[in-house]
């Protein structure tokens, strides 16, 4: 069975499921802790939390206005037409306009050259007014993007790509400048609902460097106890089945099964994938890498797909970029 999630908060419509059963609850954050277990999980609302974020990122955007003459700036750079990412850079510029960032952004042609990009990121590395610079992913087969991601400034990789920011994640007692924005929103969520890390055996499945690598190293960080399944994990339902917290970015629809999910689990599911569906009338409907209804069952959190993780990746990217200009400030200053 489905669950389809209104874009209205706190409003749910249910394909397939009787009126008697009961459905998934939606606990806000500043509740969760008054939160009573059922047979149910606690939906992370992860539009909300989002909207909270933006709600503070604005207050302290108008306070760097207001006090130092700072509007932090972020811009983006989309190579080609593909329609999601077309879609995903207006969704980027709508969130910067609603905290009052400034937003630039540059559109260069499906032919346009490496250089050409190149010549546009280094562009922005030299603007004072850019405190963040996103490369819209995945770029046309002809240009490298280890090569245009590594030429962003590391102090405007607001997309925490950089090998520095990753090598800085990874060692302790290093801060990198940035974090990448879906793993990072997933601790935010974790951290919002008061779901305890410390001490807690947490699965990633998945390890892409974008969002499997950077999420497991933010668990282990926290103090849990963190392991990696991917294509050639064996017993990757018993491993999964021992977890406190399941990270899943796998890519694959609704890969973990309900089997996979210890009982009170907190369940993170990064994946959006598109399964067909005729009774919709798109002819398709969004599904995670969670298969949701058997999760929900048996975890004590878990993330709608849409609605939990999506939100949260540009509201840190938000934040990212707000820090960027902190960073500038403080370099003002000194």
């Amino acid at each position: 069975m489905a669950l389809a999630f209104s874009t209205k908060p706190n409003i749910r419509s249910v394909r397939g499921r009787s009126a008697a059963t009961p459905a998934p609850r939606i606990v806000r954050p500043s509740i969760v802790l008054n939160a009573v277990a059922s047979s149910k999980a606690t939906i992370i609302d992860g539009k909300k939390v989002a909207e909270d974020i933006r709600q503070e990122i604005a207050a302290e955007v108008a306070e760097l206005k207001a006090k130092h003459n700072l509007t932090p700036g972020l811009a983006v750079v989309l190579v080609g037409s593909r329609k999601d990412s077309e879609t995903y850079v207006r969704s980027k510029k709508k969130g910067c306009a609603e905290v009052g960032f400034q937003s630039f952004g540059t559109d260069l042609p499906e032919t346009a050259s490496e250089e050409d990009v190149l010549k546009v990121v280094q562009g922005y590395n030299a603007d004072p007014q850019v405190h963040g610079i996103l490369v819209q992913l995945p770029l046309p087969k002809h240009i490298n993007e280890k090569t245009i991601l590594d030429a962003i400034s590391i102090e405007k990789d607001v997309d925490g790509f950089h090998p520095q920011n990753i090598g800085c994640l990874a060692m302790r007692g290093r801060d990198p400048l940035f974090v990448p924005c879906t793993p990072k929103g997933c601790i935010e969520l974790l951290e919002r609902y008061k779901i305890p890390i410390a001490g807690k055996r947490a699965v990633v499945v998945g390890r892409s460097n974008i969002v499997g690598l950077p999420a497991a190293l933010l668990l282990q960080n926290r103090d849990a106890t963190v392991t990696m399944v991917h294509s050639r994990t064996p017993n990757a339902e018993k491993i999964c089945a021992e977890a406190d917290i399941v990270v899943a970015a796998c890519g694959k629809a609704e890969m973990v099964q309900g089997s996979w999910i210890k009982p009170g689990a907190a369940v993170i599911d990064v994946g959006i994938n598109a399964v067909n569906d005729p009774s919709s009338k798109k002819g398709y409907r969004l599904v995670g890498d969670v298969a949701y209804e058997e999760a929900a069952e048996k975890a004590a959190y878990i993330t709608p797909v849409p609605g939990g993780v999506g939100p949260m990746t540009i509201a840190m990217l938000l934040r990212n970029t707000l820090e960027g200009a902190k960073h500038t400030l403080k370099a003002r200053k000194h």
